[in-house]
């Protein structure tokens, strides 16, 4: 199987696994009940697989799903503020077709990006479990064995920490602790392993206090493209 059709494979099982009883009560719940902005929308209501360009070299990785956004619109960072945060700055950077991702068929194309999920279930008062991240890292891990990324984006603690875990657990490194998080940090490992770079979360509690900003991730966007192109 080429590429793209190895990350089918994985998004049909990532749709349809329902390893975590309290992901699967609290998202098929949010599913019924709605927001009441949404209430003529059908949520997707299930774990939601990763999106993107099957030949990217950068693959970034965000916490979870919202609960009334990628868990209503079934794509990843699509119908939240995080999203639009996140898109616009993509299509800033090159990288998206345009700023905005509203649902699965808005015609939104990344350009050599994939995006995905630490944990592909919206959990509740998006804090999952670590053992609710421990159950979803295989997906993780098998979408970077496909792409191969030069450039590994990280939204968040949670998110770099997923990341570095698997490097452990697969002996390429001896501890987390020696990568400490922060914005706008760039790691460069062993020459087969990808570049990592590490963004706070495009949270509103980031985005709206300031502590993040357009011109934050347009600093760090430019690097990675920097990166990409010596590549």
């Amino acid at each position: 199987m080429n590429r793209s059709q190895q990350l089918r494979v994985i998004a049909q099982e990532v749709c349809e696994c329902r390893k975590c009883p309290r992901l699967v009560k609290y998202r098929e719940r949010v599913a019924r009940e709605k927001r009441r902005a949404y209430r003529e929308w059908t949520y997707w209501g299930r774990a939601i697989p990763g999106f993107g360009d099957a030949t990217a070299k950068l693959f970034i990785l965000g916490l979870a799903p919202a609960a009334h956004g990628g868990n209503r619109t079934g794509r990843v960072f699509t119908g939240d503020r995080s999203g639009d945060f996140l898109y616009a700055a993509l299509y800033k950077a090159g990288l998206a077709n345009q700023p905005t991702s509203r649902h699965r068929d808005d015609g939104l194309h990344l350009e050599n990006t994939y995006i995905a999920a630490a944990v592909r279930c919206a959990p509740p008062e998006n804090k999952p479990l670590p053992k609710e991240i421990l159950n979803c890292r295989d997906y993780l891990r098998r979408e970077l064995a496909v792409l191969r990324p030069k450039v590994i984006l990280a939204l968040g603690k949670i998110a770099w920490d997923a990341y570095l875990e698997i490097l452990k657990q697969e002996g390429r490194i001896a501890s987390r602790a020696a990568f400490p998080f922060a914005h706008g940090a760039e790691v460069t490992m062993a020459d087969d392993l990808p570049r990592l770079f590490g963004v706070f979360h495009p949270s509103q509690q980031n985005t709206q206090t300031g502590r993040l900003t357009e011109a934050m991730y347009a600093t760090v966007f430019g690097r990675i493209r920097a990166v990409l192109n010596e590549m």
